[in-house]
């Protein structure tokens, strides 16, 4: 088995030898811009990481690869334009240097070259390849859209939520792991399960995420404590503070939310309390756990050796840092 960070040095190379026409240069060097901003490669080397767990040659799934990486790059582009972002990663966002019309433009030009890259698996592959693909990039279109709909929304439930951050952020996931499993030779009952995994995992991610932006260490994860809470921003904690509240607390809540003018640390000091008083920290734990026990479920049933599979465990353990 490849080493993680391997595969990930695998996709930074092929981003770097990624050919893309001269002319006209308007349109492509936004997308040589925004793939050279880097970003740690997660999809695209779980892509390889999959190919690589069923024996299949890593270098049959570059491309397929490269072309997640596109994909997910290209969904960035396109959210900064409808998040008026004015930085990712560090730096200054594509419509921000060359405008909104070249930014969707550019955008729109990397979802074909996306499809491009994808098209180079093997002829036998193709249309079942596709299948996953076409299912993927719609339904991260589909989760955007919801992500949006719930701004202008008053009430939205934690399960609207969950699927949401289903569709938006946890199907590239297991699409990338069952494209990679097929281009390794994988069964599709394993393809399907490892797609499961994917999906479950990145639940328990986003989880996690709304729960460290919270609770995290500023430090250590790089971020703004309470952002989503100064944002109003509808995660899984203010979704279910919301719907667990009465009283006081729910006046309190509804106030801070309403409010147009306000201090910061004031307002994420005011917001964490009510959230400790609900017990919404260990209410989220207990639900990215049980999305990590499905993901193992579905990792556990898969045909793979026993090996695999502690590369799989230890793969997701990283990533789902539990904090105390």
């Amino acid at each position: 088995m490849n080493k993680l960070q391997d595969l990930q040095e695998l996709i930074n190379e092929a981003v770097d030898q990624l050919n893309l026409p001269a002319s006209p240069d308007t349109l492509y060097k936004p997308v040589s811009y925004i793939l050279s901003l880097g970003g740690k490669r997660m999809r695209p080397a779980l892509l390889l990481m999959a190919c690589d767990l069923f024996g299949g040659d890593v270098n049959d799934a570059i491309s397929p690869a490269l072309a997640i990486e596109v994909f997910h790059n290209f969904t960035l582009m396109h959210d900064d334009i409808m998040d008026n972002a004015p930085l990712r990663r560090g730096k200054i966002t594509v419509h921000e240097r060359w405008g909104h019309n070249t930014g969707i433009l550019s955008g729109d030009a990397m979802l074909v070259l996306s499809y491009q890259l994808m098209m180079k698996v093997q002829d036998r592959l193709l249309r079942e390849v596709l299948d996953v693909f076409n299912k993927t990039a719609l339904g991260v279109c589909e989760g955007q859209q919801l992500d949006m709909d719930f701004e202008q929304r008053a009430e939205v439930h934690v399960d609207e939520y969950l699927e949401m951050i289903r569709l938006k952020t946890s199907v590239l996931l297991g699409g990338a792991l069952k494209i990679g499993a097929l281009i390794g030779g994988a069964e599709m009952e394993d393809a399907e399960l490892l797609y499961s995994f994917g999906v479950y995992l990145g639940i328990a991610f986003q989880l996690q995420d709304d729960i460290l932006d919270v609770y995290g260490d500023p430090d250590k994860f790089g971020k703004q404590v309470g952002g989503d809470i100064i944002s109003n921003k509808k995660t899984w904690l203010l979704i279910r503070a919301l719907e667990l509240a009465t009283g006081t607390p729910k006046t309190e809540l509804d106030n801070w939310i309403a409010l147009k003018e306000f201090d910061n640390n004031q307002k994420v000091a005011a917001v964490t309390k009510i959230y400790d008083e609900l017990n919404i920290r260990q209410f989220a734990e207990q639900a990215m756990e049980t999305f990590a026990d499905k993901a193992f479920m579905a990792l556990d049933a898969i045909n793979l050796p026993e090996a695999h599979k502690q590369y799989l465990r230890n793969f997701a353990d990283g990533l789902l840092v539990r904090e105390n």
